[in-house]
C-alpha cells in the first residue's frame, strides 16, 4: 500500500477529509439533483421523491463493500484495485474497471450537458446547437482546473460544495415553505408501474454513485485507512438529506406532468412558482455552479483511475506524441471522450448508458468481494448479497422499461459492455488469474 501511495505522481496526504467529502458530494449533487430529478420523475411518476429514499438505501448497502476494501487497501486505483484484488489482473477485473471509468466519463458529459441546459434557460432556449457547445466548453474549463493540481481541485471543490449545498437546501426549504411544508406525494394524472418505479431507482443509484470517486483517490487522502470510509458515509448522508429536501420541494411546486415536461431543467421550472423570477434566476446560477464543480471533481477522479489502471497493466496506453506523465494523458483522453458524448447524446440516453455500465460493474465488485475477500477483510456476507440482489433487481427493471421506451440505448449499452469485456479478454489473455501472482502491479 505504501508503494502505491508513493508511486508515480500520486501525492500522498494531498486531499483532506473535508476535501474528500467535498469531492464526493460535488460529483453526486451536481448530477443527482440537476440532471436526474426530471429523468426519475419521467419513470416513477408521482412517486419520484420516494425513489431517492430507495436509492439511498441501496447506496449504503453498496458502499459497504467499497469501504471494507478501501480501508484494507487504500489505492489511487480505487475500484481497479478492488477488482484486481478479487479477480486478478485478467479480463473480468479489467473489463469491470473500464466500465466504471466509462460510467464516470459518461457522468461528466451528463453534468456538462445539464450545465448547458440550465444556463440556456436564461435565454429561454431549450435544446439546439448551443447545448453541446456550452457542454464542451465547461468540460474544457474543468480540464484546465485539473491541470493546476490536486490542491486547486480540492480547494475549489470545498468552496463550491458548501455554496451549492446551502443554496440547494435553501431552494428546498423555500419551495416547501411556499407550499405550507407539504411533504405529501402529489396527485395527478401521471402514474407509474412497479417496473417504472424500480427503473427510476437506477437513476437514483446513479445520483449516489459519486461516492466511488472517493475510493479512486484513496492513495492521496489523509489517513486513508479511516478517512476513505468516513468520507463515503458523510457524503451519502449529506446528499440523501439534500436530495429529499429538493425532491419534496419540486414535488410541492409543480404538478407531475409539468415536472416531466421540463425534465432536463426541472429545478429551474419549480423555482418560478415557489420563489418568483429571482428564485428562477438564482436556481440557474446555482445549477451552473453545482454542475461545474461536478465536472471538475469527476474529471479529477476518472483521469487518476485510468492512470492507475495503466500502471496496473489492465489497459493499454499510448502517448500519441504527448509529453508529461501518464495522468496528464488520461486527463486528455477523459476530456475527449466526455466531449464526444456531450455532443452526440442527449441527457436521457447519457444517463441511461451510465446506469447500465455502473450497475453491471457494481454487481461484479460485490460478487468478487463476497466470493474472494470477505473473510480477509471481515465483511458481512449478508450485506454483500443484499447489495448484489438490489442491483440485479433494479438492473432488470431498468432494462425492461428501457427496452419498451428506447430499445436503441439498450442495444448500445449491451454491445458496448460486450465489446469492453471482449477487448480486455483479448488484451490480457485470461478472464481470472490469481491476484497474488502479480506483485509487480502497484496495488499493495
Amino acid at each position: 500500500m505504501e508503494h502505491d501511495r508513493e508511486q508515480g505522481n500520486y501525492q500522498a496526504d494531498s486531499i483532506s477529509l473535508s476535501g474528500t467529502v467535498a469531492m464526493g458530494t460535488g460529483v453526486m449533487i451536481g448530477a443527482g439533483i440537476f440532471a436526474l430529478t426530471g429523468q426519475m420523475a419521467d419513470l416513477a411518476g408521482n412517486l419520484f421523491p420516494l425513489s431517492f429514499i430507495v436509492g439511498a438505501i441501496v447506496a449504503f448497502f453498496s458502499a459497504y463493500g467499497y469501504i471494507k476494501m478501501s480501508n484494507a487497501w487504500p489505492s489511487a486505483g480505487g475500484i481497479g484495485m478492488i477488482l484486481q484484488k478479487c479477480y486478478g489482473a485478467g479480463g473480468l477485473a479489467a473489463g469491470a474497471a473500464l466500465l466504471m471509468a466509462l460510467s464516470m466519463v459518461i457522468a461528466e458529459s451528463l453534468v456538462a450537458r445539464t450545465f448547458a441546459t440550465y444556463v440556456l434557460r436564461f435565454f429561454d432556449i431549450s435544446g439546439g446547437i448551443w447545448v453541446p457547445i456550452l457542454a464542451v466548453s465547461v468540460i474544457f474549463f474543468a480540464f484546465l482546473v485539473n491541470i493546476a493540481g490536486n490542491r486547486s481541485v480540492g480547494l475549489l471543490s470545498i468552496v463550491m460544495a458548501i455554496f451549492k449545498i446551502f443554496g440547494i437546501a435553501l431552494f428546498g426549504v423555500a419551495a416547501l415553505w411556499a407550499s405550507g411544508f407539504d411533504f405529501s406525494i402529489s396527485e395527478g394524472a401521471t402514474k407509474t408501474s412497479g417496473f417504472g418505479f424500480l427503473a427510476s431507482v437506477a437513476f437514483s443509484i446513479l445520483a449516489f454513485k459519486g461516492f466511488t470517486t472517493i475510493t479512486n483517490s484513496g492513495a492521496e487522502v489523509e489517513n486513508p485507512h479511516k478517512n476513505v470510509g468516513r468520507a463515503i458515509v458523510i457524503s451519502i448522508v449529506i446528499c440523501m438529506a439534500t436530495y429529499l429536501l429538493v425532491a419534496f420541494g419540486v414535488n410541492a411546486s409543480l404538478p407531475i406532468d409539468q415536472i416531466i415536461t421540463a425534465k432536463d431543467y426541472a429545478l429551474a421550472e419549480a423555482a418560478a412558482p415557489a420563489l418568483g423570477q429571482i428564485g428562477f434566476t438564482l436556481t440557474i446560477l446555482l445549477a451552473a455552479a453545482a454542475t461545474l464543480s461536478g465536472v471538475i471533481a469527476s474529471i479529477f477522479a476518472v483521469s487518476r483511475m485510468l492512470a492507475m489502471l495503466t500502471d496496473m497493466k489492465m489497459i493499454p496506453h499510448s502517448h500519441f506524441g504527448m509529453s508529461g506523465p501518464i495522468q496528464r494523458h488520461t486527463l486528455v483522453y477523459t476530456v475527449v471522450v466526455a466531449s464526444f458524448l456531450a455532443i452526440f447524446f442527449d441527457l436521457s440516453r447519457i444517463a441511461s448508458l451510465g446506469a447500465f455500465f455502473y450497475l453491471v460493474m457494481d454487481i461484479l465488485v460485490h460478487w468478487g468481494v463476497f466470493h474472494y475477500r470477505r473473510n480477509e477483510i471481515g465483511a458481512s456476507p449478508y450485506i454483500l448479497v443484499c447489495a448484489i440482489i438490489f442491483d440485479a433487481v433494479v438492473l432488470l427493471a431498468f432494462t425492461i422499461v428501457k427496452f419498451e421506451t428506447d430499445p436503441t440505448i439498450v442495444v448500445i449499452a449491451g454491445v458496448s459492455i460486450a465489446a469492453v469485456f471482449a477487448f480486455e479478454r483479448f488484451y490480457l489473455g485470461k478472464w481470472i488469474v490469481d491476484p497474488d501472482e502479480h506483485h509487480d502491479h502497484p496495488i499493495h
